[in-house]
């Protein structure tokens, strides 16, 4: 199949004279050598495809080059690797004939290389007048029989006798020549092999399905994939059935029918999936096996606190907008979930109930009260309380009222986040500096040569062209403070580049008839608004950072006077940082406070062995002393209210008793005993547990205190849980008024929520997506949170 016949003879003694000329010839003879070898058996698979071929400076008639043409489409390639060449161009799929092959040969038998003509057939075929036969016909004719003979036809098969260069490999024009003038006498059938399909070389991939096809029909073959048995599928199958319904909408039912995946189950030996089947037994089976698995661990636990998330509208601008004018919707979570927190610090899902946005305190405290009982039925004594991130003042209160045992609390983490809508209504220094950044940002993103002038300098500082973050119209910048801090974020970032477009020539003639212009000219110039900027930042990232520690951590009841001490501590440093008074800024957090505050997190904060502290003597106390002496008043009457009448009096003595002995010097310090977190880094207790085991076991002898401590001490002190992605909810708001639908979205939900609850796991597909592909994620989490804060 080589051919140099395009190429001009040569005189052998003038390229024998050039050492780089008889190098080629040398090289050219080798892979001639070489792709012989394999003709007959005895070499690499692409020879088949690949052909050597000699290349001749046009000048001086001398050899200058060896390539690799490929004889599917001849495309031609250097030489000096055939290896890769072949593994590129061939196995990769580059070569867009190759695979039709491959089709063909796959409803035929296996055609031996050694069937090929041989490249020196071809080489001497050129040079000693075509008395040898083509390299077409070589190939073209084992096909035809072979053809032939799978199709038991005669040998005017049609479909067997189709030339195409995708098949025949490279035949020069000089070859085709001489061969009208040699073959006519002697290869009649040759004459059929001229036909041409009426589509060209595409139509060459239709032709070998309708090959497989036939063959298909005479001899049905199995799934191409290992055999696998009746276990290994059902195996399978489950755990494929496991990780979709974890998805929780990420993955859709179509998708299970899409036709790669189908081939991928096919590859592996699996059986076609349909979306009947998931959503049907399958999605009841794991359902009813969650459950009760769900309903066991709660019937063990000998209390319980029910956690409820979603009361507040998750509902805000969905995007940040680069000008004043766009617009942005809103949605409605309209999800609110329920768990069930045990007391080995665990949790288990329990249901969601769908709402139409925001409800009632008297239809939320029903909604609380007949979760309640659909757990425990007739036992309510057994639920210690419950967390939710609404309607702390009424319906949590008056569920509190109504049963004395119970300890409700508001969720933590929307105390924090509700601290920062506090200051940008109240503090002064808030409102001034998110008017002067509005006034700057819109006008620099709708005053159209300026627009251009700050993408040219933020370009070149930054290597980003894009405008300032400006919340829509329709955004209450103190309820939204998420997207203000995008702004501020932005602008800040900015300054530099800020500052080069008002010294900008041209900004200073839009100055000369523009007031607003000179206005945000003085913004930008004045150091006092970028001090007032960095401080505002500032505060926000502040409570913003712990905020995220507080959803990440999940931390108990016991440690909220602590958490609250700390941003004490950090609010005063910052007053100082930034030369500000601390009496407005203390009087918006002690006000935040106190509408948090629980008489609990005082009793807790008490009772709980972990914030024990040594006095001189070495004994561990309870930390009365970082009480106020309201809150002293606030534990004697918590402890009063938990325990029966008759019991009040014993609770208060035993209470005495702790204060005066707390717990002896070697538990306490292994109640209070931290390692490192292999993950973040940071100290962590060693064993959260000890501190209810302590009171079960070493101080037993407080039996009324003891009942108090242990239903007190674990309970969380926020309501955050199981996140439900957005691609659920989009697909819930779908089918929310089709019974079946929200019958199964509430049984993918359980499922996915149970899953994840067992092993600990309460992050966000999607928003792990966004920090993987550097999307915001952050301020879309915190837009999320921030939303509709009281």
């Amino acid at each position: 199949m080589a051919s140099t016949n395009s190429l001009h003879p040569t005189d052998p003694s003038s390229s024998m004279e050039d050492p780089a000329a008889k190098a080629m010839n040398k090289r050219y003879e080798g892979l001639i050598t070489v792709r012989t070898k394999a003709t007959k058996g005895k070499g690499a698979w692409y020879w088949a495809h690949l052909e050597p071929i000699l290349v001749r400076n046009p000048d001086t008639n001398l050899p200058k080059a060896v390539k690799l043409k490929c004889s599917l489409c001849d495309a031609v390639f250097s030489a000096s690797n055939p290896s890769r060449t072949a593994s590129e161009h061939l196995k990769r799929g580059t070569c867009p004939n190759f695979s039709a092959v491959l089709r063909l040969n796959s409803s035929l038998s296996p055609l031996p290389i050694s069937s090929l003509a041989s490249p020196s057939v071809a080489y001497h075929h050129h040079h000693h007048n075509h008395r040898k036969r083509s390299p077409s016909t070589a190939i073209v004719s084992p096909l035809q029989n072979q053809v032939s003979n799978n199709s038991n036809d005669d040998d005017n098969n049609p479909l067997a006798i189709v030339k195409s260069t995708r098949f025949l490999g490279y035949s020069s024009h000089n070859n085709n020549n001489n061969n009208n003038n040699n073959n006519n006498n002697n290869n009649a059938g040759l004459t059929q092999q001229n036909l041409v399909l009426s589509g060209g070389k595409e139509d060459l991939g239709a032709l070998a399905m309708l090959e497989d096809s036939v063959k298909k029909l005479k001899s049905p073959k199995t799934s191409p994939g290992p055999a696998l048995s009746k276990d290994q599928i059902d195996s399978a199958f489950d755990l494929l059935a496991d990780w979709f319904y974890e998805s929780c909408g990420s993955v859709s039912f179509s998708s299970l029918e899409h036709p790669k995946f189908r081939a991928f189950l096919s590859q592996v030996g699996m059986p076609a999936l349909s979306r009947r089947d998931l959503s049907g037994v399958w999605l009841d089976n794991k359902f009813h096996e969650a459950k009760r698995e769900s309903e066991a661990r709660i019937k063990d636990a000998m209390f319980f606190q029910v956690a409820s998330d979603g009361w507040k509208r998750k509902s805000c601008c969905s995007s940040y907008t680069t000008t004043s004018s766009s617009s942005s919707g809103c949605v409605d979570e309209n999800l609110v979930k329920f768990s069930v927190n045990l007391p080995n610090g665990s949790s288990v899902y329990q249901k969601a109930v769908f709402t139409g946005g925001s409800v009632t305190s008297k239809y939320a405290e029903e909604v609380l009260w007949e979760t309640l009982m659909g757990i425990c039925g007739s036992g309510v004594q057994k639920c210690a309380g419950i967390v939710a991130d609404k309607y702390k003042g009424k319906a949590l209160r008056n569920l509190e009222i109504q049963n004395h045992w119970m300890v409700n609390l508001s969720c933590q983490l929307q105390g924090f986040v509700s601290l920062i809508k506090d200051f940008s209504k109240e503090l002064l220094l808030f409102r001034t500096v998110t008017e002067n950044s509005l006034k700057l940002a819109n006008f620099v993103n709708n005053k159209l040569q300026v627009k251009s002038s700050f993408q040219k300098y933020r370009m070149q500082e930054l290597e980003y062209a894009g405008l300032i973050r400006v919340p829509s119209n329709k955004c209450n910048c103190s309820s939204n403070i998420a997207h203000v801090f995008a702004m501020l974020e932005d602008i800040l970032s900015c300054s530099r580049v800020l500052q080069m477009v008002v010294l900008d020539d041209s900004y200073k003639v839009i100055c000369v008839a523009d007031p607003i212009a000179r206005e945000v000219a003085g913004i930008v110039q004045n150091e006092e608004f970028w001090n007032d900027l960095d401080a505002v930042y500032s505060l926000v990232k502040l409570i913003r950072g712990m905020a995220q520690e507080i959803e990440v951590e999940r931390p108990l009841i016991g440690q909220c006077l602590p958490l609250w001490e700390e941003l004490r501590v950090k609010v005063k440093e910052w007053c100082t940082k930034f030369n500000l008074a601390e009496a407005p800024v203390e009087k918006i957090v002690e006000k935040r406070f106190r509408r948090n505050y629980h008489p609990a997190w005082s009793a807790a904060f008490i009772l709980d062995p972990l914030y024990l502290m040594q006095d001189t003597s070495g004994k561990f106390l309870p930390p009365f002393k970082c009480l106020t002496h309201e809150q002293e008043k606030d534990v004697d009457k918590l402890i009063t209210r938990l325990v029966t009448r008759e019991e009040a009096h014993v609770a208060l003595m035993e209470l005495m008793k702790w204060r005066s002995e707390g717990l002896e010097p070697l538990y306490a310090q292994a109640v209070q005993v931290k390692q490192r977190d292999p993950v973040t880094g940071k100290m962590k207790i060693a064993n959260p547990q000890s501190s209810r085991l302590v009171w079960e076991t070493c101080l037993s002898e407080y039996k009324s205190l003891g009942k108090v401590a242990v239903r007190l001490i674990f309970l969380h002190a926020t309501s955050c849980g199981f996140k439900c992605n957005w691609s659920m909810m989009k697909w819930i708001c779908v089918h929310r008024h089709s019974r079946i639908g929200l019958e199964r979205a509430q049984k993918m939900i359980f499922i996915a929520a149970h899953s994840k609850l067992g092993r600990r796991d309460f992050s966000n597909e999607e928003e792990k997506d966004a920090q993987l592909f550097m999307v915001g994620s952050e301020d879309d989490t915190l837009n999320e949170v921030f939303a509709h804060a009281p």
